[in-house]
């Protein structure tokens, strides 16, 4: 199987936000997310419990966006620099022009608008430069914030995997988002 090349990513800037991709030293901000119980209730992967976990994981969203193989935007805060969070295509198809979105972010900035205003440049991209015609997301179905994002975004729910993750100890579904490109407003 062969793994097509993609563009790393190029920064790109929101009125609040800057997206750039991955350096080593990033693996501090995301402990603090990877770490954080509550922030990872809906992930795929139990919370770590290890500083080195989380630079293990960094090193290899380094490599893999390096490489081109993902597109992986950290977002910092603009005013200040501080990360805030991650908002990455993965999984990209090149003969079918599709990617899976993800996101992540420190739980102390959740509510302020700023996952929709990252998940929105990085749709744009896909749509715009990658020249994607489709956007899958995959989250549990009781993460009812990331399914009001990915609503505002325009995706629409398309059907449940039942019992899909096992976490832990816990079994949970997958609700599955999708978002063609030509179901986005002219502009967006």
């Amino acid at each position: 199987m062969s793994v097509t090349r993609h563009p790393t990513l190029t920064t790109l800037t929101t009125p609040r936000l800057i997206l750039r991709p991955p350096r080593l030293d990033d693996a501090d901000a995301f402990y603090e997310i990877w770490s954080d119980a509550q922030a990872m209730r809906y992930f795929s992967f139990a919370p770590m419990t290890d500083p080195e976990q989380a630079r293990q994981r960094i090193a290899r969203l380094v490599s893999s966006s390096e490489e081109g193989k993902d597109v992986v935007a950290i977002v910092e805060l603009r005013e200040t620099g501080e990360v805030l969070g991650n908002c990455d295509l993965f999984r990209l198809d090149d003969p079918c022009r599709r990617a899976e979105i993800g996101f992540s972010m420190k739980r102390r900035h959740w509510g302020h608008g700023f996952m929709s205003e990252a998940a929105g440049a990085v749709v744009a991209h896909a749509f715009g430069a990658l020249q994607l015609r489709r956007l899958e997301a995959d989250i549990d179905p009781r993460n009812t914030a990331s399914a009001r994002l990915l609503e505002r975004l325009g995706f629409v729910r398309e059907g449940l995997l039942r019992e899909r993750w096992i976490v832990g100890d816990e079994v949970s579904d997958s609700a599955l988002y999708g978002l063609l490109a030509r179901d986005r407003p002219a502009g967006k």
